[in-house]
């Protein structure tokens, strides 16, 4: 495994655990006086049931994200080697939650420190749209007794195509070192 991706995977955190958003951006700048700007993306679990549904606890809606571990962790680590190629940036944090979810959970945070604001925001919005179409993760939505899986969205493929394709090598059989 490369120095990169080694290093690349120490920032990544797939877990049902929360975070607590103060305590990682603290990390991130952990003194470094190079540190210009931190930009933050948390993500959280929003409401999908149709307006007028039932509200009852009973009818509570979840969402529940799986994944494969190793696996994704390490190609959210190849996400951040490339954006470390593409951007300036001094550090990467990304967390994901797997689990079951309730609304206003938090999901996801993608935080980057860089010596200014520019590649810090165009680092973090880079991972954040290549994390919801490359990174292998399965979402179900639970309402009133009724499950679904989620399709990938359009707008989601749209939004990672404007940045081009990934540079990293890809390998759909990666097995954990």
């Amino acid at each position: 495994m490369s120095s990169d991706l080694q290093a690349a995977l120490a920032c990544v955190i797939v877990g049902p655990d929360d975070f607590e958003l103060g305590a990682e951006v603290a990390a991130l700048r952990a003194g470094d006086g190079r540190v210009g700007a931190v930009v933050s993306f948390v993500g959280t679990v929003r409401e999908w049931r149709e307006a007028g549904a039932p509200t009852s606890a009973a009818d509570a809606s979840v969402m529940e994200l799986e994944h494969y571990p190793g696996m994704t962790e390490r190609s959210i680590a190849e996400i951040i080697v490339e954006a470390r190629r593409r951007f300036e940036v001094l550090g990467v944090k990304v967390i994901h939650r797997v689990g079951p979810l309730a609304v206003c959970d938090q999901i996801v945070l993608v935080a980057v420190s860089s010596a200014h604001r520019g590649e810090a925001f165009h680092c973090a919005e880079f991972l954040m749209d290549w994390l919801k179409t490359q990174a292998p993760f399965w979402k179900k939505e639970s309402s009133g007794g009724e499950s679904k899986w989620v399709d990938a969205r359009i707008s989601d493929d749209e939004a990672a195509a404007r940045w081009g394709g990934l540079t990293t090598p890809k390998n759909a059989n990666i097995v954990a070192d």
